[in-house]
Formats: structure tokens, C-alpha cells, sequence
């Protein structure tokens, strides 16, 4: 069995151990987190360094996933995705055994699906996207690199996500919608009307501001 390193420590990571825990496929080999909390453990599973390690397990042929979690910035996961593909790191694809993901999906490097989430024909999902816990992905959407459609929201057919995005908790996007890049579509929303790059969407029906 291949040997997984997680890079972050926090309640995200609770969630994607319970995933790779029951996919079964991955032995998980320790976490990577803050200094202070190297030695402690996340779930029975030890916190082995830092990020400054990288460089080290990489030449131990190790397998990586970043499970920081994307709520404001996504920077934090943009630039270790970044790093350890400078480093032909091997970042793995986790889909949960209790999601729906269809045949002609494709789903890039380091992204996880996560319990009970749907993603339908046609769609595309980029490389570090967390799909999180019941996203509902329709038909022919396309999600860009280092998104995060969060729990319960949902993407409607031919919807489309510019990179670097995070699309809230409950949150509802119309049909043949085009969200931008580094925007913010707050929990609860309902988006109706195509979003510009770096916009902050809000309400019902969501309102834009410019970020």
C-alpha cells in the first residue's frame, strides 16, 4: 500500500483522513504542520515536521495531499501545490467511496472528493480542488485549478469556475453561469448573473462587490 503524507493539521485534515481512511487505499505515513505541533498527533496519526521537510520526503517516494483547508485566501495551498510540483513531488487523487463521480470526469493532481458528493458527465474538476462533503458538480461544469466548492453548494450544468475560486457552503449557481477567477461566493448565495475575476458575491440573489 502507497504511503500518503498530509501537509496540514487543522479540522479539514480530520475530514480527509476520514476519507482515505475508508477509500482504503492509502497507508497514511504522518502529517506535516506548524512546528509547535511537531510530535502531537491529528487523529492517532503523528505530526512528523513541517513543510520545510518536503524536500526530504520527496526523495523517500512518498505520496502528498495537501489537506489545509481554503476558506479566505488560497494562497497557502496554491503555493505548497506549487512547490511540490516544482518537485515532481507525486500528489495523489482522493475520491471518497461514497461520492458519485461518472466515468468521463476528469479530476487533476492533489484534488480530493469528499463523502456524498456528486459530479456529473462532462464535468472537469483542476488540479488541488477540494469538492467538499455533499457538492453537487452538474453536468459539463468545469471547476478550475486550486478551488474549493464547498459542503452542500451546488454547480449547475455548463457552469463554469475560474481558478483559485471558493464557492461557499450552500450556495447555488445557475445554469451556464461563469464565475472568475479569485472570487468569493459567500455561503447561501444564489448567483444568477455571470461574476468577474477577484469579486465578492453575497445574498439572494448575490450582489458583487470587487475584492
Amino acid at each position: 500500500m502507497n504511503e500518503i503524507i498530509l501537509i496540514g493539521g487543522g479540522g479539514h485534515c480530520k475530514s480527509c483522513v476520514d476519507v482515505i481512511e475508508a477509500q482504503g487505499l492509502y497507508k497514511i505515513h504522518g502529517i506535516l504542520d506548524f512546528e509547535t505541533n511537531v510530535g502531537s498527533k491529528v487523529l492517532n496519526y503523528p505530526v512528523i515536521g513541517t513543510d520545510k521537510d518536503i524536500d526530504s520526503l520527496v526523495d523517500k517516494d512518498k505520496c502528498f495531499l495537501i489537506t489545509i483547508g481554503q476558506i479566505k485566501s488560497v494562497d497557502i495551498r496554491k503555493n505548497i501545490f506549487n512547490n511540490l510540483r516544482s518537485k515532481n513531488a507525486k500528489m495523489v487523487i482522493i475520491v471518497s467511496n461514497t461520492s458519485y463521480v461518472s466515468s468521463d470526469v476528469s479530476v487533476g493532481d492533489g484534488s480530493i472528493i469528499m463523502h456524498q458528493a456528486y459530479v456529473g458527465r462532462g464535468a472537469s474538476i483542476g488540479s488541488n480542488c477540494i469538492i467538499n462533503t455533499k457538492a453537487l458538480v452538474e453536468h459539463d461544469a468545469v471547476v478550475g485549478d486550486h478551488c474549493h466548492v464547498a459542503v452542500g453548494a451546488v454547480l449547475s450544468g455548463g457552469v463554469k469556475v475560474g481558478n483559485g475560486t471558493l464557492i461557499g457552503a450552500g450556495s447555488v449557481i445557475r445554469e451556464y453561469i461563469k464565475i472568475g477567477s479569485n472570487s468569493l461566493v459567500g455561503a447561501g448565495s444564489v448567483v444568477v448573473k455571470d461574476v468577474p475575476d477577484n469579486t465578492l458575491v453575497l445574498g439572494n440573489p448575490a450582489k458583487p462587490v470587487k475584492l
